[in-house]
């Protein structure tokens, strides 16, 4: 008899529907097991104490314990510093921030997943394998605890495709589809766009999943999310348009381009590959991305082997059970790949973190395609599998660790900069001009940042590995000692009287 194969008067399990209501299933016990181990990894792996990276400083910075503000550019969304708020309105603790994040990127990864139990409930443990796949890459890893959109974002689709998939989604489960397209939005509003995309195209035009109220959720949900965006734009910027062109010019231009050799660099660090000239892809840490199209293939190849066998044996409602698992994988390939290819073809420059909804929409089919690899292989080929999988274990983990070490050395070197800014009279009030990296250096001296463009005089220069402007080619120059990445140095103007004028400079 087929796993899936319904008995008169009992419910998925075999046990009868009376009984059920007393003797629940725990099908959610594996993704619950996962949801523990990725909350302890992440904190083993990613200190609680590492101080606030660049981005997070400037989503930190809104709130009074983390003032002075920094420049919140057209890109950035408010969706980080609405997670962030409960805790940092009133506490500037590191630590507490991190554990807060920690406590809600466990329960995000939980809430995005569990909608799936019931879209494989002929295979519930595929969930738990899913979010184990995805939860432990280094880059999930390591922004478990980080004041960061992209996981929520993953989260919120991941969800959000899980309850659109339901057979008959309820007034609940449609909001919890609204829920995650306008969280997904509300963070990074391209994703958002991207994904609700191809859900309005099946909820108009694809007969089994063609209702008002699908429609209605995935279009109310996006455009709810949108909105504070589309608001600030107008209000800050003068526009919807104008603001994606300002987004645009901040990220180096968004074109029409091959980028895909610079998404694959980043499979290993750095965190941001910009530009990526200067670094190689390792094939071992890009054995992720060539183990998951074969795990998805297998995957999609299993379930619609199981669909032919069902058919031929006329087994009704594990005929259609089967059907609407093979639909509802080859949609969430089709979202995934919508929500990915932005990053291939437009931006210029990679980061690991911008693929996480592709990741764990992916990791649902793969799941499936390993689990199934598993049920039709002999004992050898279950012990490579395994071996497979401690592999990817051990390419992951020490990622996640190793980019975290690398992360405390170069924000350390803010504070060592600003240790020679002092001790060569900087300080508060000041503005500082420099490499891009200005912005967390000057907000952890007390200064301000220049804008682009910005014609008046710095009170210092603070560069890395690059000559001054000729305005500034008679500074007094200081080398920052004992850095992590070397090259820093502090450039102060002659004379003590220059500081920190409004005197115009010619380049």
């Amino acid at each position: 008899m087929s796993e899936t194969t319904r008995l008169p008067g009992r419910r998925p399990g075999g046990l009868p529907r009376g009984l059920s209501s007393r003797l629940p299933r725990r099908d959610d016990l594996p993704l619950l097991a996962v949801c523990a181990a990725f909350a302890l990894l992440s904190s083993a792996l990613v200190p609680l104490t590492l101080s606030l990276g660049w981005d997070e400083i400037v989503y930190a910075s809104r709130f009074p314990p983390y003032a002075p503000a920094t420049p919140f550019s057209a890109p950035r969304t408010r969706g980080v510093p609405l997670l962030i708020s409960p805790v940092a309105t009133w506490s500037d603790s590191t630590v507490l921030l991190r554990v807060w994040l920690t406590l809600l990127s466990t329960a995000a990864l939980y809430l995005g997943f569990c909608p799936w139990l019931r879209v494989l409930a002929h295979r519930p443990a595929a969930v738990g394998v899913a979010a184990g796949l995805y939860g432990s890459l280094w880059f999930v890893l390591f922004y478990a605890n980080a004041a960061m959109p992209n996981h929520y974002t993953a989260m919120g689709v991941t969800a959000a495709v899980g309850l659109f998939l339901g057979a008959r989604p309820g007034r609940l489960a449609l909001a919890g589809v609204a829920a995650g397209l306008a969280l997904a939005a509300l963070m990074r509003p391209n994703d958002g766009a991207a994904v609700a995309a191809p859900l309005l195209a099946a909820a108009l035009f694809v007969p089994a999943w063609r209702t008002r109220g699908r429609v209605l959720a995935v279009a109310g949900g996006a455009l709810a999310g949108l909105l504070p965006w589309a608001v600030e734009a107008y209000v800050r910027f003068g526009g919807v348009r104008e603001r994606l062109s300002a987004a645009s010019d901040v990220q180096g231009g968004l074109r029409p381009l091959a980028a895909i050799e610079a998404q694959f660099t980043a499979l290993d660090g750095p965190l941001l590959c910009r530009p990526c000239a200067a670094d190689q892809l390792r094939i071992v840490a890009a054995g992720w991305w060539i183990l998951l199209p074969l795990l998805v293939a297998a995957g999609l190849w299993a379930t619609g082997r199981a669909v032919d066998a069902a058919g031929r044996a006329e087994q009704g409602t594990a005929d259609t059970t089967r059907r609407a698992t093979r639909r509802a994988l080859w949609l969430t390939v089709a979202v995934a790949l919508a929500v990915a290819l932005p990053y291939f073809l437009l931006v210029p420059y990679g980061a690991p973190r911008f693929l996480l909804p592709a990741d764990a929409l992916l990791a649902i089919p793969a799941a499936l395609g390993l689990l199934a690899l598993l049920d039709r292989t002999k004992r050898a080929v279950t012990v490579a599998i395994a071996a497979l999988l401690v592999a990817h274990l051990a390419v992951q983990l020490p990622l996640a660790f190793g980019n975290a070490r690398i992360q405390a050395g170069a924000r350390g070197d803010w504070a060592r900069i600003t240790d020679v800014l002092y001790e060569h009279g900087v300080r508060a009030p000041c503005l500082l001009k420099g490499n891009t990296s200005v912005i967390p250096i000057a907000y952890v001296s007390g200064c301000s940042a220049a804008d682009h463009g910005d014609r008046r005089l710095p009170a210092a220069l603070v560069l890395r590995g690059q000559e001054p402007p000729r305005w500034a080619r008679d500074w007094r120059r200081h080398p920052v000692p004992d850095t992590y990445a070397p090259g820093w140095t502090v450039l102060v103007p002659p004379a003590t009287a220059l500081r920190n004028t409004s005197t115009d400079m010619r380049s």
